[in-house]
């Protein structure tokens, strides 16, 4: 049978070109789990490390040189299996490539296992789960790649089998997911008994003009539950805090940054795609029912309590938790705005979290390693004086993340913010935006102490002022992190206009 031929409505050749970085990337992680198990096992630790680390990185590469050089402008004509190989999906899938890559770098200096070949080749499937989900243009193709995704992370936040609170956290991350998979469900057998399809596409024609019945409510409601779970928002965020704090911090850093990242791109296909006329409004004194208004609210509760919560922390992992949390609420901005402008400073948005998030961990795993346990306040205490060039990058992570200019955190509100007001008719989101201006200065209360502790305080003990030894691997990946949050923020209009052309491309 020729590659393009097609059986059942699918072309095949055209799935195997399309699906060509996520087919490389699984067998990236098939040669790593291979080659430690067969060849690599006979040498020490610190190697097998190394050599499979290369691995990965080498096929994350070879997967973004195909994806941006073989699949740009193309699009699969893959019938019933719904996988999309558009402007979007090819964007999302070169940002989840990158932050797999940092995960990498930082697994191979301070993941603390000996099974050196499941764990990276964990990584290297969650990531290929996540790239599915960010082409996903079926119902059905969206629960699969979220489980996909989703299974592999409550694996690899339970993989320290030596901590209780590693299994404790995975088990309730799984409990929760497995409530909100069931919710996804439900809410996607309602949509598609309304409907009579679980094309993307043909559910906007399915529903037509005609009003928004109960039913088909149902459906949007249990749908939206389930992909805020998936995005950390409140009130579906629960399992956040004990994940971050008990998983390794490469695991803990890839749940933060790239399944946000991809959740965000899945519930921009869902809403904007499946069901724009089920929009509403949620301006001031123009309020309509629809999903624009279920996701202010969630915006609103993500925001307050996400940023409250963070201030009493005292654990770094839980304080990036919670920021996790009030983020979610930031990004939802973009999706409340309803158009392409919005949906663009959303993505913008997520890819520089999602930078200064794994940078974050980063620099957690590097003052874990040299203090032992979790890294609490007090336990970054002069890092400057320790460990300058990651103090350095720390503050330049908290900085965007807080949203000081011109880092691209900063731009990354800004978008959001100009995206909300321009929609809704006279600043009918005005108030959504005030609140969010508010809780940003709250938030950089928080990340500034963490930076005191880094810059100004005294080391814990006399004579702790010596140099730390920091593997080359974390080095590289918190200077690629910042590198990328500094260039994200001094050039953002090339990225943005290259995120609308795409979103053009993509029926957006």
């Amino acid at each position: 049978m020729g590659m393009g031929s097609e059986m059942g409505g699918v072309n095949y050749g055209a799935l195997m070109r399309g699906a060509a970085p996520e087919l490389i990337v699984l067998a990236t992680a098939l040669v790593v789990l291979l080659a430690d198990l067969a060849g690599l096992r006979g040498v020490s630790l610190r190697v097998r490390w190394l050599l499979t680390g290369l691995m990965s990185w080498a096929g994350c590469g070879v997967a973004a040189v195909v994806l941006l050089h073989g699949t740009t402008g193309f699009q699969a004509a893959t019938g019933p299996l719904g996988f999309a190989v558009d402007g979007l999906a090819v964007w999302v899938k070169g940002v989840v490539l990158l932050l797999s890559a940092l995960t990498v770098g930082l697994s191979m200096a301070s993941a603390r296992t000996r099974h050196v070949g499941e764990y990276l080749a964990l990584i290297l499937l969650g990531t290929v789960g996540l790239m599915v989900l960010a082409g996903a243009g079926d119902l059905l193709m969206v629960f699969l790649a979220l489980e996909l995704s989703s299974l592999v992370l409550y694996v690899l936040t339970g993989f320290d089998k030596e901590r209780g609170e590693a299994g404790e956290a995975a088990l309730k991350y799984f409990l929760v997911g497995s409530v909100a998979a069931a919710f996804t469900l439900y809410g996607m057998s309602l949509l598609y008994g309304v409907t009579g399809t679980t094309r993307l596409e043909g559910m906007a024609q399915g529903v037509g003009g005609a009003p928004m019945g109960v039913t088909l409510w149902a459906g949007l409601v249990l749908v939206v539950a389930g992909l805020a779970f998936k995005v950390a928002a409140a009130p579906f965020h629960l399992w956040a805090p004990d994940a971050y704090q008990a998983a390794p911090t490469p695991s803990a850093a890839l749940i933060a940054s790239g399944s946000k990242v991809a959740a965000f791109a899945v519930l921009v296909r869902v809403l904007m795609t499946g069901l724009p006329q089920g929009a509403g409004s949620a301006g001031w004194g123009a309020w309509v029912p629809g999903w624009s208004v279920l996701l202010a609210v969630l915006s609103v509760v993500s925001l307050v309590w996400g940023n409250l919560a963070a201030l009493v922390q005292s654990n770094v992992r839980r304080l990036l938790a919670y920021s996790a949390v009030a983020h979610a609420g930031y990004g939802l901005l973009g999706l409340v705005a309803q158009d392409r402008a919005g949906v663009a400073a959303l993505m913008y948005f997520a890819a520089t979290y999602a930078l200064s998030a794994v940078g974050a961990f980063g620099v957690v795993s590097v003052v874990e390693a040299q203090r032992g346990g979790q890294a609490r306040l007090a336990d970054f205490a002069g890092l400057s004086r320790r460990a300058p060039g990651v103090a350095l990058c720390l503050m330049v992570f908290l900085l965007s993340l807080a949203g000081i200019p011109p880092l691209a955190g900063f731009f990354g509100k800004f978008y959001l913010f100009v995206a909300a007001l321009g929609s809704g008719g006279s600043l009918g989101l005005l108030w959504l935006v005030i609140l969010a201006v508010a809780l940003s200065t709250v938030s950089l209360y928080y990340y500034l102490l963490v930076l005191k502790e880094a810059w100004v305080r005294s080391p814990l003990s006399e004579g702790d002022e010596a140099g730390w030894e920091i593997p080359w691997q974390v080095r590289v990946t918190l200077w690629v992190a910042a590198l990328g949050v500094v260039l994200l923020g001094m050039f953002p209009s090339p990225v943005l206009r290259s995120l609308e052309s795409a979103l053009a491309g993509s029926g957006l």
